[in-house]
């Protein structure tokens, strides 16, 4: 007994530990009788197994991303880019998954990759450039990844995204969008010319139709206010006449002889009994 003592507790403590396994929050856990799955349901924890009949295998629970290298695809206007993307996932079903690819996880990187791809490629084929780079791309992913969760769904996998990282335009496209963008931007510029010179025109023709419309409203208040003026003027002269006829031919008659002699050198030959020069005769004056 003192020789199989040892042993026995040795075999106790071998059959002891190959009777407990430990799962952790990060994993799932399959347990196998000979080779068949009886259970894929564990709870992180301490759990117990028949040893030598039953074996464990663990998957990993948490998500996993796939980075996708950089490939080039093809849009609808057969114009190339560099699409540089990834995917995320992660098991939803340890046995489905087992069953699919018996927990190969490189197999399932390399499913998923060409799966991924492939779609990827059909929704760049239907899309032209202006599309894959604009709000239509997150519609893309939304339906890129709608497809691959049900494609995935047997495997007992779920695709949480799928996501676009960067897209690189090839050199020969790059040139082309930029001559486009080239075109484009001069065509609005001489778009926005033309309407300027337009409104310029139409400002300029404005601005004279106003100028035409005050310089003939200025013409007719002056010639009203000409017109009033002479009026008055005639009113002042024929009141001032009818005051004292005799001072005022007088006074006309000073203003003529001013304006016939303005200077020492003017010289003028009438007869000074003319009707002109009554008021030099000192008797017309008295």
């Amino acid at each position: 007994m003192k020789i199989f003592l040892p042993i026995i507790l040795v075999v106790a403590v071998f059959v002891g530990l190959n009777s407990i396994f430990v799962v952790s929050e990060t994993e799932h856990a399959i347990k196998f009788r000979l080779g068949e799955v009886v259970r894929s349901d564990y709870e992180p924890g301490l759990h117990f197994k028949m040893p030598f009949i039953n074996n464990v295998r663990k998957l990993e629970r948490r998500i996993i991303t796939l980075d996708m290298r950089p490939e080039q695809m093809n849009t609808a206007e057969q114009k190339f880019v560099e699409v540089d993307y990834y995917v995320k996932w992660r098991i939803e079903d340890p046995r489905d998954y087992y069953v699919a690819t018996q927990g190969d996880i490189m197999f399932t990187r390399s499913r998923l990759a060409q799966l991924i791809r492939n779609d990827l490629r059909d929704e760049f084929a239907q899309r032209s450039l202006s599309e894959v780079v604009s709000e239509q791309r997150r519609e893309m992913m939304e339906q890129l990844l709608n497809r691959a969760d049900r494609r995935f769904e047997d495997f007992g996998i779920d695709v949480i995204d799928v996501r676009i990282k960067k897209i690189e335009l090839t050199e020969e496209v790059l040139n082309s969008v930029f001559e486009r963008m080239q075109t484009q931007r001069t065509e609005f510029a001489n778009e926005l010319r033309s309407l300027g010179r337009e409104r310029a025109e139409r400002i300029r023709s404005d601005a004279d139709r106003q100028v035409r419309v005050l310089l003939a409203d200025a013409e007719r208040d002056a010639q009203r206010l000409r017109g009033e003026g002479d009026a008055q003027a005639i009113q002042i002269y024929a009141e001032a006449f009818d005051r004292d006829r005799e001072f005022f031919s007088f006074w006309r008659s000073l203003q003529a002889y001013d304006a016939s002699f303005g200077t020492d050198s003017d010289i003028m030959l009438m007869d000074t009994r003319s009707e002109f020069f009554r008021y030099f005769d000192q008797r017309n004056v008295d």
